[in-house]
């Protein structure tokens, strides 16, 4: 399998786009992270509400008990700061939540900025490079096969670039149909170059 360019400038464009792919996805990654980090830190906030309110919850738990312990008035005394810790376990509760939430939405936010892009640059990198693949991998096969130079040949002809075909010959078709072995051999090198492909050396 083929994976660059036979051709030195193509190579090297191709090499560059690599680099440039592999870039962006870092950056995104990098950029991702960061997001996530940041969102991640108003957790801050929840886990202070949930430390304030278990310190209190605590501590009306304390007062409960030490006014329950007392004759005659211990239950009506405790009932106020019961109540209170409720309050506390419903703050902590709350906290505890909003740290759940923050880490959600960090985790969806960073995965958002950094996935989406790098599928977008992979998908458009993979494209090009998966074609060029198949072109080198199939341009190959045909020039192993009985008749797959002259193929090539034809295939310089009705390429885009007409004026590397004119360049072979004053009148390649002609020669072509001739079959003159020079000038179908020379056809064909066109067509490998424009696949990438460089003729094995005999």
């Amino acid at each position: 399998m083929q994976i660059y360019s036979s051709s030195p400038v193509v190579r090297a464009r191709q090499v560059a786009g690599d680099l440039v792919a592999v870039g962006l996805v870092v950056v995104f990654v990098v950029v991702g992270v960061a997001i996530a980090q940041f969102i991640a830190g108003f957790a801050d906030l929840g886990r202070q509400l949930e430390e304030a309110g278990a310190g209190f919850q605590g501590a009306m738990q304390d007062a409960s008990r030490i006014l329950g312990d007392l004759p005659l008035v211990g239950g009506a005394a405790s009932a106020p700061f019961d109540g209170a810790s409720g309050a506390g376990g419903s703050l902590a509760d709350a906290g505890r939540q909003q740290q759940d939430g923050v880490a959600r939405a960090s985790l969806v936010a960073g995965l958002v900025v950094a996935g989406v892009p790098s599928v977008v640059v992979l998908w458009v990198w993979l494209r090009g490079r998966v074609g060029f693949v198949r072109r080198a991998s199939s341009t190959r096969s045909l020039l192993a096969t009985p008749g797959g130079e002259e193929l090539l040949a034809l295939r310089a002809l009705t390429g885009r670039d007409a004026r590397a075909a004119l360049a072979v010959s004053t009148d390649p078709v002609a020669d072509w149909r001739a079959g003159e072995p020079a000038v179908v051999r020379a056809l064909a090198d066109v067509a490998l170059r424009e696949a990438g492909v460089a003729r094995a050396r005999r």
